[in-house]
Order: structure tokens, then sequence, then C-alpha cells
């Protein structure tokens, strides 16, 4: 595996730790919430292999070493929560997210019309990403664009701290980094991604990462999100594990803290800056960043948000 930094599937982080946060909601019996939690899958739990030592993998992520972890029994959602679903929640709660609050959130420069792209910041080091004013889950492209058309999108410029309070709106919880693993994997052992080892086996489309030479599309292709039930699901019944979006998980992040840690119900390490992300986004690609693959991790700050941060949720 390679030792050498990669950038993170380009998810910059927020330049303050400062936290304006709406103080957590218990569970309600609001529909829309009873719907969240109904529609989980249950897994049975157990022992399995986690981690991976990709050949092409990034050792300064901690992807491995591959080890037993053993998980309780849980249930998770099949898809990411969508802009329908978000919706409901702020329409049942008046959230306000963190990205409507700090007035801003990071656009890929290529979903900017021409004018909003040359007046924007460009982010030191990854200049695709802009910050962009106005920009949140409701307008994800910034001014002039909304959720409307793509309800059955995947919710982004959502922080660690927005998808919580979803979750203790609905009555669940985001997943840890081990249940994550187990479920994206779909029943198959060590391989590389939730459908085997083959990136598109007999040619198929099997997952939304960027089609071009990046950060250029490749002609008449749209990159974005796609929908959440996009794609074949994986032997769980899961969609888009890799690709789409990133997914939050609850555990703190560190690069080595599994070595030593826990290998039962594990739930990361107890203090930290950022907060662990799985899965990559269509914003990844072979080029710069390949952590669309099943044992690749990230991280980000919890008050962070942009165009390819998502999340799923999960329940004991």
């Amino acid at each position: 595996m390679t030792s050498a930094p990669r950038p993170s599937c380009c998810t910059p982080a927020r330049s303050t730790l400062e936290q304006r946060l709406v103080p957590p909601r218990s569970e309600t019996s609001d529909p829309a919430a009873r719907r969240a939690r109904r529609g989980l899958t249950t897994l049975p739990g157990g022992a399995f292999s986690m981690g991976c030592d990709d050949a092409d993998g990034v050792t300064a992520d901690g992807e491995g070493p591959v080890r037993e972890v053993e998980i309780d029994a849980f249930s998770i959602a099949a898809t990411a929560v969508s802009n329908a679903e978000f919706a409901s929640f702020v329409k049942a709660t008046g959230h306000v997210t963190e990205a409507e609050r700090f007035g801003f959130s990071y656009v890929f420069a290529g979903f900017l019309p021409p004018d909003l792209r040359a007046s924007s910041p460009a982010v030191p080091g990854t200049p695709w990403w802009r910050a962009i004013e106005g920009a949140s889950w409701r307008a994800p492209s910034g001014p002039g664009s909304n959720f409307q058309d793509i309800q059955q999108h995947p919710v982004v410029h959502v922080s660690w701290h927005d998808a919580t309070a979803y979750c203790a709106w609905s009555g669940t919880r985001l997943p840890t980094e081990a249940e994550w693993e187990y479920a994206a994997r779909g029943g198959l052992a060590r391989k590389r991604y939730p459908w085997g080892d083959e990136l598109a086996p007999n040619g198929r489309h099997m997952l939304n990462i960027w089609q071009g030479d990046f950060p250029n599309a490749a002609p008449g292709v749209r990159n974005g999100t796609a929908p959440v039930r996009s794609n074949r699901p994986n032997g769980f019944g899961l969609y888009n594990t890799v690709g789409n979006v990133w997914e939050w998980c609850t555990d703190w992040f560190s690069p080595d803290y599994h070595r030593t840690g826990p290998r039962t119900a594990p739930q990361g390490p107890p203090v930290g800056t950022k907060r662990v992300m799985r899965g990559g986004s269509h914003l990844c690609h072979v080029s710069y960043c390949n952590r669309y693959r099943v044992g690749a991790r990230s991280s980000n700050t919890p008050d962070s948000s942009t165009g390819n941060i998502g999340f799923r949720v999960a329940r004991s």
C-alpha cells in the first residue's frame, strides 16, 4: 500500500471549529419520523474481516491491517437519507443546517454557472472546490439551484451535527464505522467492492463515480449525485454503499487507534477532531482518489459540509 497522502476525495473542512448548534431533539411520533425508523434492514451481526490491504490503498488513512471484528445485530437504512426525507425533518422541526448558519458551503466548481465560478474563491490545493455563499441542502449548487427536482437524490451539504440532529428526531443514529463496513460489504469477505473485486464486471456500470478525466467531465456525461436507489443493491439490499456521497459515521477518526483498540463492537477512539466518513462519492476518480473501495476511509470536521457528503441511519 502506498504511504503517500492523497487529497481526501476532496471534502474541504471549515476553517473554524465554531459550533452553533440547535439543541438535540428527542424521538418523536411524527409520521415521517416513524417511516424513517421502519425503513431499515435488520442485519444479524457477527464476525467479519474489517479493513483492507489493497495494493493501491492509502496507508496514511489507516485502511489496514485487515482484522477480525465482531459486532452485534443492528438495523441500517437501505439508502442514504434523501432530500425528500430531510425536507420532512426540517418541516417538522425547523432545523437550520450549519451550512445555512455559516452562510456558505463547498460546491464543485464544474457544477457552477460560469459567472459564479469565476467570482468564487477556490480552496487552496483543491481548486475544483469553491466556497459558495448561499449553498446548502436547499440550494445544492448555490443560489439559483434547488432540491425540488432531485428529491430522491441523497441530501448533501449536511454536517455531522446536522446528521445527528436528524437521527435524534427520527429515533435512529449514525452507524459505527464497523457497522457501516459490515453492512456495505453485503456479506462478501475481503472484496474490493460490495459486488466483488472488479470495478465493472462484464463492462457493467456498478457505482456513481466521476466520469471523465477529473476534473473535466466526459463528453455528454452529467456528473453529480444520483437517486438513492440507483445501481444494483448489495447482498444485504443496501444501495450505493460506495460512490454517490460520502456517509458520516458516529466514530471519531484515527489512522491507528484500531490497531490496538477493541475488536468487539468497536466505536472508535474516545476523542478526536474529525469524524469518520465512508464510501467515497460521485467526485472520486482513480487518477487522484480511489476511496470508493469498500475498505477505504476518510474524515472531516463535524461542522463541515460539501456537495458530496450525506449520511444513512442505523438503529440498535
